[in-house]
This record gives structure tokens, C-alpha cells and sequence, in this order.
């Protein structure tokens, strides 16, 4: 009977190190966003279970919306809600729906590269659209001179920066000016991607940063941790409140204050030029699209135990990478959320 009992401990032992050596391999692809948290979360999580491991790729919101609808990978992330032909699409492909997570807040930043410029300019939400519809054009225009006083803006012609693939932040950004430009919402309108009527075209988060660094007198849009991790100046935004306020944890948090009271049950929902005196307008949710089934016993759970950890321990992470955590009452909501996941 020992020897029984220690053969079996053996073959337990070989079991294990042989679940390390070939974890489990959950795929997935989408915004870039929330790709630094979501690195680290992925990291953390296989250190903690050898036998998981999740492979993130960092393509955009739009390509990680297509994939996901496609099913060539096992989850999708997006940092603008899938729309209700999207969700239609995905239904009758798989017969089945598609559910959203938010994992954590984030910023869309105004992000800019000028010479003798290195402290954070104001940008009032008509000065924005004027400048990504091409209708401002040179950095000392009173539109932006006038929020301004006492910076000495060149009178050079501004190269604005946009992106050129599906992106998140993109819906973000143009989600924003929509909501604040009437011409905007009747000539672009909002989406992962928009024809923009300037502007030089960078891939992902890194492109975009990318261009703005070498490109002078230029101005894109970013999340804030490419913006902080690149140490390149960023702007203050004036809210509906008429506040010129700074992207940072506290005025992320308070955008999505009003929105977490009133959560809709499928998570979708956009926290941009939201009310509040301290509030960041260009702020917003993003999202993992996880399949509402997944045939995979094996990855189902693993899945289900992520986001179980994500939204606990994981928001623990968080604000070291400048995202802001998700507010209690969305969390307790999502843990419910977590069962429908069959």
C-alpha cells in the first residue's frame, strides 16, 4: 500500500508539472487601452495558476470586436460598447449572445508636441472640434490663445494626429465630440473608426504616441498611460461644468460616478462629458466582450475565475498603471453578471 501511495503522489506531482509545462491557453485580442493593466492582470493571474495562461494581443477595439464575432478567439476587448447590429452580427453567427465586463476606468487624453511648450495647455471642447474637423489650424488661434493667457503659442500650423486602425479610443474620443459639436455629430459622427477630416494616421495607442514624439507642432489623442509612461505633456479639458480639469484617478472616478448608480444590466453605457464640477469628460469604461457560451468546460471556468479576480483582488493593481478602479456598486454588479456566463 505505500508504494501505491507514493506512486500516486508521483503521478500527481508529474500531472502538475505537466499542467505547468502546457497551461491551459485562453486567447484573446482587442484594445490597447487598457493593454498595460491588462498585461500585468494576465502576468499576475498565471503566477498565482500555472495552469492558465491567457495570450492578450494588443490590435484595437475594432479588431478585437471582429475577432471575437468571428470566433477566432476565445474573448474580445473593446473600450466602446459593441453596437446593437454588432450584437446582432455575433447572435446569428453563434446563436448566442455576448456579454460586457468593465475592468477598469480610463482617459482619452489631448497629447501634444510644441516647441517651448512643455506645460499642460487648456482646451475647451469647441477648440477640440475645430481642430479635428481642420477648421483650426494654427496653434496661436484665439480659440486656443484665449483658454490660454500668458503661453506663447507659435503661429505654426497644427498636424493633428489620429488613428488608423479600429481603436476604442478613438469611439471614446469621437464619442466626446459628439456630444459637445453638433457639426461634429453631422459630418463624422462616433465610432472605432471615423473619416477624419485631417490628420496623419498612427496604429494603436503606441502609434499615435509614436507620431506625436517625432512629429513637431502636432496634437493626437491618447489613453493616459501612454501619455505618463512616454512623459509627454497632456491637457486639461473643460468640462460641462465649465472646469478646466486634468485626466488623473480622481477625476476619472468622478465621471463615472453618476453612471454607477444607474448601471445599465448589460454595462453598456458612456460616461463622456458627464455632469460634475471635477469630472473628466473624455473619460470611460472599458470593456472584455466574454461569449455568454463557451462550449470549453476547461476555459469556461478559467475565464469565469478571471473575471471573478479581476474584479476583487485585481482592482488592487489598478491605479499604480493610472486607471481608475471600478466603483463598488458596478463590481458587486458584475459578480452576479459573472453566472451568466454558461
Amino acid at each position: 500500500m505505500k508504494r501505491l501511495a507514493v506512486l500516486a503522489v508521483g503521478v500527481l506531482a508529474l500531472c502538475a508539472i505537466g499542467l505547468a509545462d502546457n497551461p491551459l491557453l485562453i486567447n484573446g485580442a482587442g484594445a490597447t487601452f487598457p493593454y498595460p493593466i491588462y498585461s500585468k492582470w494576465f502576468d499576475v493571474y498565471h503566477t498565482k495558476n500555472a495552469n492558465i495562461q491567457f495570450n492578450y494581443q494588443s490590435v484595437g477595439s475594432g479588431a478585437g470586436i471582429k475577432q471575437v464575432t468571428e470566433g477566432t478567439v476565445d474573448f474580445g476587448a473593446s473600450d466602446g460598447p459593441m453596437n446593437d447590429d454588432q450584437l446582432k452580427a455575433y447572435q446569428d453567427k453563434h446563436g448566442s449572445g455576448i456579454l460586457h465586463f468593465p475592468t477598469v476606468l480610463g482617459a482619452a487624453v489631448p497629447t501634444y508636441n510644441i516647441a517651448g511648450v512643455t506645460g499642460s495647455l487648456n482646451f475647451t471642447s469647441e477648440a477640440l472640434a475645430g481642430i479635428f474637423l481642420g477648421k483650426i489650424t494654427k496653434w496661436n488661434d484665439p480659440a486656443i490663445a484665449g483658454a490660454n493667457k500668458g503661453v506663447n503659442l507659435p503661429a505654426a500650423d497644427i498636424v493633428v494626429v489620429h488613428r488608423s486602425d479600429g481603436s476604442g479610443t478613438t469611439y471614446i474620443w469621437t464619442d466626446y465630440l459628439s456630444k459637445v459639436s453638433d457639426e461634429w455629430k453631422s459630418k463624422v459622427s462616433k465610432g472605432t473608426s471615423v473619416n477624419w477630416p485631417v490628420g496623419l494616421g498612427g496604429k494603436g495607442n503606441e502609434g499615435v504616441t509614436g507620431l506625436i514624439k517625432q512629429t513637431p507642432n502636432s496634437i493626437g489623442y491618447v489613453e493616459l498611460i501612454y501619455a505618463i509612461q512616454n512623459n509627454i505633456p497632456y491637457g486639461s479639458v473643460k468640462n460641462s461644468a465649465g472646469t478646466f480639469v486634468k485626466a488623473d484617478l480622481a477625476s476619472v472616478t468622478a465621471a463615472a460616478a453618476g453612471a454607477a448608480k444607474d448601471m445599465p444590466d448589460d454595462f453598456r453605457v458612456s460616461i463622456t462629458n458627464a455632469a460634475g464640477k471635477t469630472a473628466y469628460p473624455i473619460s470611460s469604461f472599458t470593456w472584455l466582450l466574454i461569449p455568454e457560451k463557451i462550449q470549453d468546460a476547461g476555459k469556461r471556468e478559467a475565464i469565469k475565475g478571471f473575471l471573478k479576480w479581476m474584479v476583487s483582488d485585481g482592482q488592487n493593481s489598478v491605479e499604480a498603471l493610472s486607471y481608475a478602479k471600478l466603483p463598488k456598486e458596478v463590481a458587486e454588479k458584475e459578480k452576479k453578471a459573472i453566472n451568466k456566463v454558461q
